[in-house]
Protein backbone atom coordinates (compact mmCIF):
# COMPACT_ATOMS: atom_id res chain seq x y z
CA UNK A 1 0.00 0.00 0.00
CA UNK A 2 0.99 3.77 -0.69
CA UNK A 3 1.18 6.64 1.93
CA UNK A 4 1.67 9.34 1.58
CA UNK A 5 3.23 11.70 5.50
CA UNK A 6 3.35 15.46 6.03
CA UNK A 7 6.17 15.80 8.39
CA UNK A 8 7.57 18.43 10.70
CA UNK A 9 10.57 17.83 12.29
CA UNK A 10 11.16 20.09 15.69
CA UNK A 11 15.01 20.29 17.73
CA UNK A 12 18.58 20.89 16.36
CA UNK A 13 17.52 19.84 12.73
CA UNK A 14 19.15 22.88 11.17
CA UNK A 15 22.64 23.33 10.27
CA UNK A 16 23.48 19.84 10.83
CA UNK A 17 22.91 18.17 7.43
CA UNK A 18 19.15 16.83 8.63
CA UNK A 19 18.27 18.06 4.71
CA UNK A 20 21.30 15.75 2.77
CA UNK A 21 20.47 13.00 5.17
CA UNK A 22 17.23 12.80 4.62
CA UNK A 23 17.13 12.70 0.85
CA UNK A 24 20.03 10.24 1.14
CA UNK A 25 17.94 7.69 3.59
CA UNK A 26 14.81 8.31 1.14
CA UNK A 27 16.47 7.33 -1.51
CA UNK A 28 18.02 4.34 -0.36
CA UNK A 29 14.50 3.46 1.02
CA UNK A 30 12.81 3.84 -2.08
CA UNK A 31 10.86 6.92 -0.94
CA UNK A 32 9.69 9.77 -2.75
CA UNK A 33 9.01 13.73 -1.85
CA UNK A 34 10.98 16.98 -0.28
CA UNK A 35 12.10 18.22 2.79
CA UNK A 36 13.15 22.20 3.14
CA UNK A 37 13.72 23.95 6.53
CA UNK A 38 11.10 26.32 7.77
CA UNK A 39 12.24 29.86 9.01
CA UNK A 40 11.29 28.76 12.56
CA UNK A 41 13.82 26.15 12.84
CA UNK A 42 11.89 22.98 11.64
CA UNK A 43 12.61 21.37 8.81
CA UNK A 44 9.18 20.16 6.93
CA UNK A 45 8.88 16.86 4.69
CA UNK A 46 6.37 15.14 2.26
CA UNK A 47 7.40 11.21 2.07
CA UNK A 48 5.33 9.09 -0.27
CA UNK A 49 6.13 5.37 -0.73
CA UNK A 50 5.13 1.85 0.18
CA UNK A 51 4.12 2.10 4.12
CA UNK A 52 7.02 0.10 5.19
CA UNK A 53 9.41 2.62 3.47
CA UNK A 54 7.82 5.48 4.47
CA UNK A 55 7.53 4.22 8.16
CA UNK A 56 11.33 3.61 8.08
CA UNK A 57 12.18 6.50 7.16
CA UNK A 58 10.25 8.45 9.52
CA UNK A 59 12.26 6.00 12.37
CA UNK A 60 15.34 7.09 11.10
CA UNK A 61 14.66 10.85 11.20
CA UNK A 62 13.51 10.38 14.73
CA UNK A 63 17.67 10.61 15.21
CA UNK A 64 18.67 12.38 12.23
CA UNK A 65 22.53 12.87 11.32
CA UNK A 66 25.02 12.73 13.97
CA UNK A 67 25.02 16.11 15.73
CA UNK A 68 20.91 16.43 15.19
CA UNK A 69 18.95 16.40 18.23
CA UNK A 70 15.08 15.15 16.92
CA UNK A 71 12.93 16.86 19.55
CA UNK A 72 9.72 15.78 17.68
CA UNK A 73 8.25 14.59 13.97
CA UNK A 74 4.41 15.82 14.02
CA UNK A 75 3.13 13.78 11.34
CA UNK A 76 -0.27 13.74 9.60
CA UNK A 77 -1.16 11.19 6.78
CA UNK A 78 -2.64 12.33 3.75
CA UNK A 79 -3.83 11.41 0.75
CA UNK A 80 -1.54 9.53 -1.14
CA UNK A 81 -0.92 11.29 -5.05
CA UNK A 82 1.96 9.68 -6.75
CA UNK A 83 3.26 13.06 -7.69
CA UNK A 84 6.47 12.76 -7.04
CA UNK A 85 9.48 10.94 -9.21
CA UNK A 86 11.91 11.66 -6.62
CA UNK A 87 13.12 13.06 -3.84
CA UNK A 88 14.35 16.45 -3.30
CA UNK A 89 15.67 19.73 -1.23
CA UNK A 90 13.21 22.73 -1.67
CA UNK A 91 14.56 26.08 -0.57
Amino acid sequence: MKIRVHALVSGRVQGVFYRAYTCEKAAKLGVFGWVRNLPDGRVEAVLEGGEEAVESLLTLLKFGPAHARVESIAKTHEDYEGEFMDFTVRY
